[in-house]
């Protein structure tokens, strides 16, 4: 009797850089295998002038660790990395090439613990040979409408910086749930975390998002959001403030951080809500108020109402969060609830379709040379 063939396994490493951690993880096919957090201390993070420096050191950790924990690295099929700050492309699975390392290395925008991303699983699937490496739904991906890039001064045009990433494998997930191609749905999707990114999904394209990096939107634990602009301009000119002390307000120190010193968004709660300390519960209800202001914005996009609002991201974990959202957003489309999304499954699943052949690989290959 002639056997049904085996599928083929196709074994994924996945790395995900962040500030002072690398998260890696194994995948054969959709089943995670291995998963771990590399801590960095903030003593071996001191020895590098630059993020950059760091990547021989995350990189030596990352194949020590895949050696301590005896995975077989030989039965490994491809490796993806975070996407760091390229220029802008659209959504899908990237390999990666040399356009892209320069780019990533030469960034005139700064670097991100997440530009390591692609430079070490590159290095990473040279090391194991034949096998090659990806990135998937970097932030920059942009398929913004025109009419949405618009604002009020032609010198300040809006540009796509998101959770592009968690924001699409949502979708996607939900368009499966629900026997409908992604491709053909409108959707409202809600990044809550350290940053907070709210994208209308209009057959298959974010056609309107918030700039959630260093721009406009939500705050959020750690970004300012958007500002009152006279009162930005005048303080950055008083005097008292050096450029990188405010750009340290609008990123970084913005945010719950300014309000409270902790980005600690369930501690912030207890303070409000356990300890009643009321400055924390007007705060934290704010956050969740502008969360669904700009959800509630974007329905206009579609000129009706969206097929669903999917609320993802950390902080939607937290019950209390996400029902304060809800209330203030179910008149416009029912709501759905995705907790989490650090992209490690994310860039898993992506990259397992394109390697099945359900999903193309693109070439990165901007047309403006980074130079």
């Amino acid at each position: 009797m002639e056997q049904t063939p085996t599928p083929q396994t196709h074994r994924i490493l996945v790395v995900n850089p962040r500030t002072c951690f690398t998260k890696i993880a194994v995948y054969d096919n959709n089943r995670l295998v291995y998963l771990n957090k590399i801590n960095h201390s903030a003593h071996d993070c001191g020895k590098f002038k630059s993020i950059l420096d760091q990547y021989e050191f995350r990189r030596d950790a990352i194949l020590k660790d895949l050696e301590t924990a005896d995975i077989d690295t030989w039965r490994i099929s491809a490796v993806v990395g975070r996407g760091g700050y390229l220029k802008p492309l659209e959504s899908g699975i990237y390999e990666v090439n040399e356009q892209m390392k320069h780019d990533l290395i030469h960034n005139p925008a700064g670097q991100d613990s997440v530009n390591l991303g692609a430079l070490l699983v590159d290095e990473i699937a040279k090391k194991l040979g034949t096998v090659k490496a990806y990135i998937t739904n970097p932030i920059v991906v942009d398929e913004l409408d025109e009419i949405a890039r618009v604002s009020g001064h032609p010198l300040f045009p809006r540009r796509s910086v998101f959770h592009a990433l968690n924001q699409k494998f949502i979708a996607r997930r939900f368009a499966r749930q629900n026997s409908k191609p992604y491709e053909e749905m409108n959707l409202i999707v809600a990044h809550i975390g350290m940053a907070i990114s709210v994208g209308a999904h209009k057959n298959g394209r974010v056609v309107d998002v918030n700039q959630a990096f260093d721009g406009y939107g939500p705050f959020s634990p750690k970004r300012a959001g958007t500002l009152p602009a006279g009162e930005l301009v005048r303080m950055c000119y008083s005097g008292q403030h050096t450029r990188e002390e405010m750009e340290r307000m609008v990123m970084g120190d913005g945010g719950m951080a300014a309000w409270f010193g902790t980005d600690d968004v369930q501690k912030i709660e207890q303070m409000a809500f356990e300890q009643g300390n009321e400055q924390a519960r007007v705060v934290y209800e704010a956050m969740a108020y502008n969360t669904a202001k700009e959800i509630a914005a974007l329905s206009v996009v579609f000129n009706g109402k969206p097929d669903a609002i999917l609320l993802t991201g950390g902080i939607a974990h937290s019950n209390r969060f996400v029902q304060l959202v809800i209330d203030r957003v179910r008149f416009v489309a029912p709501v759905h609830v995705f907790p989490g999304g650090d992209g490690i499954e994310a860039m898993a699943m992506n990259v397992l379709a394109a390697l099945k052949g359900e999903r193309p690989i693109k070439q990165y290959n901007p047309l403006v040379s980074s130079e």
